[in-house]
């Protein structure tokens, strides 16, 4: 396979780190710490060019903070310079990646996404009788230096290129060394949909094995037969334990196709996709705060509207026009309640 070649001074070429810090800062300029790069933007432009030339980048500073939805996530939040690094890095690299991956890999990619992920998931269960459902254990921190390195240099060139990548992914070891990328980085999201790309390619050419669906580490695929998929189970499990080093969670599920299933967030029949359990409950939170400060009238209409959207969009994709009048029903006052159809 052709790999790519990328020099150093292409990435720190002065188009190159302006589109880059356009990307990074879209939508955070007003962050303290955006505003400063920004204020002095062609002195910080230098300094990156500078490091990356001298074969100093990354700077390797990071914020670590802790979510729990949909559950317990530590994420690693690099430094603005990094990240106007990694998307400097992407803007030459990006469409290499693209052409690692099969169609049925969904997540940071242009035109895939949640919702076409969901979609792809209903149309197999109406096509395929039987259906495998499994989440990778602990990913992003199990994920190997070596191997992942050892994947990079088969697709792109450059002895001091991929010096660079490897500080990248050492920098960001999470669980030991040699081990870990950081969640939240745009470098471990491409890193690790490429790490499992041969995961996505086995299950395509197992026999009786239909479409494959994934969506980071939850991976689905349909099958012809009960046994089809125990046996394409059996084959997944032994790859990624003996070629990426990797362990699928207990909770696997072989099901018929007309049961359904959850995924990313949505419940997903042959004929319906409706919002979880846990997406309702957060907006239904959401749509309480706005009830909250509109009522107390402590925020603009503008902003009233703006949190309706993001709450609305939430529900994006799935039907939920009758839960939302139920709580219109019960006394919500929000708009987002009855607005729009789905």
């Amino acid at each position: 396979m052709h790999r790519q070649a990328i020099t150093l001074e292409a990435l720190a070429d002065r188009q190159n780190l302006a589109l880059a810090t356009w990307k990074a800062a879209r939508g955070k300029a007003g962050r303290p710490a955006v505003a400063r790069f920004l204020a002095r933007l062609e002195h910080h432009l230098d300094e990156l060019a500078d490091a990356i030339l001298g074969e100093r980048a990354p700077a390797g500073r990071a914020s670590a903070f802790v979510i729990h939805d949909p559950k317990r996530r530590t994420i690693h939040a690099a430094c603005f310079a990094d990240r106007v690094l990694h998307h400097a890095i992407l803007n030459l690299a990006e469409a290499r990646f693209e052409r690692m991956l099969v169609d049925g890999c969904y997540a940071c990619r242009p035109g895939k996404g949640v919702h076409a992920a969901v979609a792809a998931v209903q149309r197999a269960l109406r096509a395929w009788p039987i259906f495998v459902q499994v989440d990778v254990d602990a990913y992003f921190p199990s994920i190997r230096h070596d191997l992942l390195l050892e994947l990079l240099a088969r697709r792109f060139k450059g002895a001091r290129f991929l010096r660079l990548l490897a500080r990248i992914i050492e920098s960001g070891t999470t669980s030991g060394p040699g081990r870990g990328l950081p969640i939240g980085a745009l470098t471990s999201q491409h890193f690790a949909n490429a790490y499992l790309d041969s995961a996505d390619r086995l299950l395509l050419a197992h026999p009786g094995c239909g479409q494959v669906v994934r969506y980071m580490d939850d991976i689905f695929w349909a099958c012809d037969s009960r046994q089809d998929a125990e046996r394409s189970l059996a084959a997944l499990s032994t790859h990624l334990q003996e070629e990426r080093g990797l362990r699928l969670k207990a909770r696997v599920r072989i099901a018929p196709s007309n049961a359904g299933m959850q995924f990313c967030g949505f419940r997903v029949r042959q004929g319906v996709v409706l919002a979880s359990p846990r997406k309702l409950a957060r907006f239904r939170a959401a749509t309480q705060r706005i009830d909250r400060a509109a009522a107390a009238a402590i925020v603009s209409e503008t902003d009233l509207q703006r949190a309706a959207d993001l709450a609305l969009a939430t529900l994006c994709g799935c039907q939920s026009l009758d839960f939302r009048r139920r709580l219109l029903a019960a006394g919500g006052n929000c708009a987002v309640y009855s607005t729009a159809s789905g």
